[in-house]
């Protein structure tokens, strides 16, 4: 080895990072960009003057730079979606006296065909898991995945991660939230990260089933147990989802009798079906869900204590549509492309007046009445845009009178956090223009939409 020359220094910076085949960058702790190497602003069809100074967010599309500059977790070996392909990220905070003072990362890739050939091979492989997930979806009834919700707020991210953890065990876990929430999404995907993904999953609608069928399609029957019952028996659900897990879904509304008998399913291991006269052991890991009250319905005696904290081992409670609105956005053009692709109705976009409407409605039918929403629109419009005429009376009306109730400084809270949001729609997420149109510093507005969880 030869010892180093200073002469050489700005040869080698020169080699190793501008001159590299993978893309390289740096932001300083606020998220800005303080420098960009050649191979990235090539990719990225952007002039490095361009880039210096401006949020990486506005440079790098996907780019979670500014968080690990934030948060100081480095993040490895990412996936990352840029310009249509999937590039493999790199991203490492930079410490100085043991604080974080900025971020590094790497895109990496050799040059465009290398990569354009990797990206394909990329995507063939999603495509062969794919074919794999629809071949277990109908061999064990699990449909979704953690995949299939949408959303990158801070508390449907949180709940993610929660459901990740959780999933590996075989603690009962009872999902609460509103009506539309997606609790059954989040079921199936505990199901599929669980180490019984490749048993069934079974649900049970306890709302759905009369009572006086309840028993026989939980536990099953023997043949001639009742008057019409089949030749040989049949199995309960319980039976079909030995070995996996079974999803009690609206479990509030079970009747008192067949809680009984749930509760000694789930101390025992064990149940007798309807006729029989032996138990049968069962192996069952218990997701169930609700939008009651469960406490208030114990205190009425329509629900048994004993069964509560039987099922109620680990809580996870689904945020309704409006405590997290920084999703609305990306839900509602996630539906759109799904309705259209289904349907083959040329609609490409919702308007921004729509989309404002979308923000102040309260959406008491949560993420499933916002499909609706947007599937009886996509019907109506007569264009290629959704358009406050296409959507129902009732969100007319509601997005037309005042909803501003609280004290002036929510009130004040309430319409800035609009503003902002509007303006930033308009100019498609480019932050400089936005704190121009509103006539702020960037910095204000870094602030702000940071103050907002925009």
């Amino acid at each position: 080895m030869f010892p180093l020359d200073n002469d050489y220094k700005d040869e080698i910076f020169e080699t190793v990072f501008e001159d590299a085949y993978h893309c390289f960058v740096v932001v300083d702790r606020h998220g800005f960009v303080t420098y960009m190497n050649n191979s990235y602003c090539h990719f990225l069809n952007r002039e490095k003057d361009s880039v210096i100074g401006q949020h990486v967010t506005d440079v790098i599309e996907n780019s979670r730079m500014h968080i690990v500059a934030e948060t100081g977790k480095e993040e490895i070996a990412d996936l990352q979606f840029i310009r249509g392909n999937h590039m493999v990220a790199n991203r490492i905070p930079v410490r100085s006296k043991g604080v974080v003072v900025g971020a590094v990362g790497t895109v990496l890739f050799r040059d465009t065909k290398e990569w354009m050939s990797m990206n394909s091979h990329i995507k063939d492989l999603l495509l062969e898991l794919e074919h794999y997930r629809n071949q277990q979806k109908g061999q064990y009834g699990a449909t979704y995945s953690l995949h299939d919700i949408v959303g990158s707020s801070e508390k449907m991210n949180r709940l993610k991660e929660k459901v990740k953890k959780l999933a590996t065990g075989d603690v009962s876990i009872l999902l609460r939230g509103e009506s539309g929430t997606g609790k059954e999404l989040f079921a199936h995907s505990i199901h599929h990260l669980s180490e019984r993904n490749t048993k069934p999953f079974i649900k049970v609608n306890c709302a759905a089933i009369p009572e006086h069928l309840l028993e026989s399609e939980l536990f099953g029957y023997q043949e001639g147990a009742f008057t019409g019952a089949k030749k040989g028996g049949k199995p309960g659900k319980f039976q079909l989802a030995d070995g996996g897990t079974l999803f009690l879904d609206e479990i509030g509304d079970m009747p008192l009798s067949a809680q009984v008998k749930i509760l000694r399913v789930l101390q025992e291991g064990e149940i007798e079906a309807v006729g029989s006269v032996r138990l049968e052991n069962i192996d069952v890991r218990i997701i169930a869900a609700t939008n009651q009250p469960l406490e208030k319905l114990i205190e009425q005696q329509k629900f048994r204590e004993d069964l509560f904290y039987r099922i109620n081992v680990v809580q996870l409670q689904i945020p309704a549509l409006r405590d997290r609105p920084e999703d609305i956005l990306v839900l509602a053009k996630y539906i759109l492309h799904k309705i259209t692709r289904r349907t083959g109705k040329r609609v490409m976009d919702i308007d921004d007046d729509v989309m404002n409407c979308f923000y102040s409605y309260q959406w008491p039918g949560n993420a499933r009445e916002l499909e609706n929403v947007i599937e009886s629109a996509v019907h109506l419009t007569s264009s290629e845009m959704i358009k406050l005429e296409d959507l129902p009376d009732r969100m007319r009306v509601a997005d037309n009178r005042s909803n501003q109730t609280g004290s002036l400084q929510d009130i004040l809270c309430e319409t800035e956090k609009k503003a902002i949001r509007h303006a930033l729609e308009k100019v498609n997420g480019d932050k400089s223009k936005a704190a121009r149109d509103l006539k702020i510093g960037k910095s204000s507005l870094y602030e702000k939409i940071k103050k907002y969880g925009l």
